[in-house]
């Protein structure tokens, strides 16, 4: 494909992820609109709608006089019978478009999945944490919230079209496409119950960074909230992992002793900074070592006092800024030689991480 080809790509990618992290207020009358049409087709009644300022709220209420049919509580909700049917449709449509270009236009869709789908696929995933706080726990099943109500699926459409002219759907399929992307274009998440779509509100503030060479993204601020919502419910990440408020707002070494949970441990270290978390916290150092897998870095070993020992490292890559992050990993107390401990990460003995000629 020709670079001019590459940038309309990456531009289509751009309209698309701009409409994922928008926090425009919402088209409510062409929501509803496009998500009534999406019920008949799927053999349900236009439902009545419900908009809520967050997603903890549509999760958490429902409007006066209205009671849950049973099998639709949240926790139930890849379960609902509307929801199965539209995930459906949508299954059948996504597939119907790879069917259709991977034969004729085999060079094309390589490129659409590669420069347009799979980046926003991926920028997706990253936004279910903020479904997880709303819902209270971690989501297993979410095909709802990562393949049908994202935009990457429409995105892949959208861009055979415009890049190629590539037309796959029937007239029905076609309409149904623009239905779903008018959705996307009109609102943000959505829980569609049997008589009942409940909607929520954009945020107001989406605070992302950028992680890929693709324009991948993923939620991060280290001066507050990722992601507000008008009615003050908000999430704080720290580069795409969830984390309570404090590792933003007042991280410590004694804070960080008491939590349990190891990638919000180590968050709040990068917050606070490995230097002053090593000063503040006493850890002895063990050893240090060049770092053969990364010349002009440093290898240093810690003891932690609690049976293990952190490896401190520098990211062998370069940040988008310029900078090279350092990371702490834990490994087992047992290692005295920096170059041990960091074969043993890669499941590389210590002669054959001294070999390598550079890692990431």
């Amino acid at each position: 494909m020709s670079a001019r080809t590459r940038r309309e790509a990456a531009t289509i990618r751009e309209e698309w992820l701009g409409l994922a992290l928008s926090t425009r207020p919402c088209d409510r009358q062409a929501a509803e609109a496009a998500i009534s049409e999406l019920y008949l087709l799927a053999g349900f009644d236009r439902p009545r709608f419900h908009w809520a300022s967050s997603p903890l709220t549509a999760l958490a209420t429902l409007p006066p006089g209205v009671r849950p049919r049973p099998g639709e509580d949240p926790d139930r909700v890849p379960h609902w019978p509307v929801v199965t049917s539209l995930s459906r449709l949508a299954a059948e449509l996504g597939g119907r478009i790879d069917a259709a270009v991977r034969g004729a236009h085999r060079e094309l869709h390589e490129l659409v999945r590669r420069e347009v789908h799979d980046p926003l696929a991926w920028s997706a995933r990253r936004l279910v944490p903020v479904l997880e706080a709303a819902h209270g726990r971690p989501l297993r099943r979410v095909s709802w919230y990562e393949d049908v109500t994202t935009v990457a699926w429409q995105a892949r459409h959208d861009a055979l079209r415009r890049l190629g002219g590539v037309e796959v759907f029937s007239r029905a399929q076609e309409r149904q496409a623009r239905l779903w992307a008018a959705v996307a274009r009109s609102c943000g998440w959505w829980w569609p119950r049997r008589d009942l779509c409940v909607l929520s509100e954009r945020p107001a503030e989406l605070r992302t960074e950028v992680c890929g060479e693709r324009g991948e993204v993923r939620p991060h601020h280290g001066g507050g909230p990722a992601v507000r919502f008008a009615d003050g419910w908000d999430v704080y990440a720290w580069h795409g992992t969830r984390v309570p408020c404090w590792v933003i707002t007042d991280p410590s070494v004694e804070r960080i002793s008491r939590e349990r949970n190891v990638e919000v441990r180590r968050c709040a270290i990068e917050r606070l900074g490995w230097g002053a978390y090593l000063d503040r916290a006493g850890l002895r150092l063990v050893a240090a070592a060049p770092d053969p897998g990364n010349p002009g870095s440093e290898l240093r070993l810690y003891d932690v006092h609690t049976g293990t020992r952190v490896l401190l490292a520098v990211n062998g890559s370069v940040e988008r800024d310029g900078t090279r992050r350092r990371h702490g990993l834990t490994v087992p107390w047992y290692f005295d030689d920096p170059i041990a401990a960091a074969g043993w990460t890669y499941g590389l003995s210590a002669d054959q991480y001294a070999g390598l000629l550079r890692r990431t």
